[in-house]
């Protein structure tokens, strides 16, 4: 890796230690500093210290479980999550992303798989532009105005978002989910595109997870099923931006 490029940090949580072992030399070999907990109160240690870029997180963790730990950590970090899960009920999956997890994946996977998923996700910047760009989605620039949605306020370059001038809390990934649907307001998105938009193109999965980040984007904009203000479903098609109204 250059000298002059900066240092990518990685911390993966898992009490699987040849698992965790294996994934760290794909990491290292991507160039990463890797470093390595067992345990959840250790994983959320290890957090503070290390300031990581992306964090893998085993759900079923000793001490605290990966939901546990992914909602401590995002007191305080922006850090990428990926949580790993050898469960595939549903609800496992919505819990660990209600807590600000970005993408998850089911044991057993394939190492490059995974990487292929946290490479995708670090080409999203961690605070200052917009979500990776794609033929219908175009990324953020300085001379682009905030965009107003009746009360909702979006500012694409600081990444801020405000509601009636009160901020919004919103996660990188909930950010990049409702500023994809902004930048192109009349256009009804399918879950493809969306994915592509946030996640890469190179991005494989359920598309599901787009459902998931827009219900949790939806709540903290006080939005409902019924009173669509914000995103609204556009049945067998996708998502749209709404007006506000």
């Amino acid at each position: 890796m250059n000298s002059a490029s900066p240092i990518r940090r990685a911390l993966i949580v898992d009490d699987e230690r040849p698992l965790a072992e294996l994934v760290a030399g794909y990491l290292r070999r991507e160039g990463y500093e890797v470093h390595l907990a067992f345990d959840g109160p250790t994983g959320v240690d290890s957090a503070r210290e290390v300031d990581p870029d992306v964090i893998v997180l085993d759900l079923g963790l000793p001490g605290l479980d990966g939901v546990e730990v992914c909602r401590q950590v995002r007191t305080f970090s922006d850090c990428y999550i990926v949580m790993l899960t050898a469960r595939t009920d549903e609800v496992d999956t919505l819990i660990g992303l209600s807590v600000g997890a970005d993408d998850y994946v089911t044991k057993p996977f394939r190492p490059r798989e995974l990487i292929a998923r946290i490479t995708a996700m670090q080409r999203r910047p961690r605070r200052t532009a917009g979500p990776a760009s794609t033929a219908d989605v175009r990324p953020a620039d300085e001379a682009v105005p905030p965009i107003m949605v009746g009360p909702l306020r979006m500012d694409l370059v600081g990444r801020e978002v405000e509601l009636e001038g009160e901020p919004v809390g919103l996660t990188r990934t909930e950010f990049d989910v409702l500023a994809a649907l902004a930048r192109r307001p009349s256009a009804v998105l399918t879950r493809r595109q969306l994915i592509e938009a946030v996640w890469g193109e190179r991005w494989v999965g359920d598309e599901h997870l787009v459902d998931v980040h827009v219900l949790h984007v939806r709540q903290k904009l006080g939005d409902t099923a019924d009173a669509q203000r914000f995103v609204r479903t556009v049945r067998g098609v996708g998502y749209r931006m709404g007006t506000g109204e």
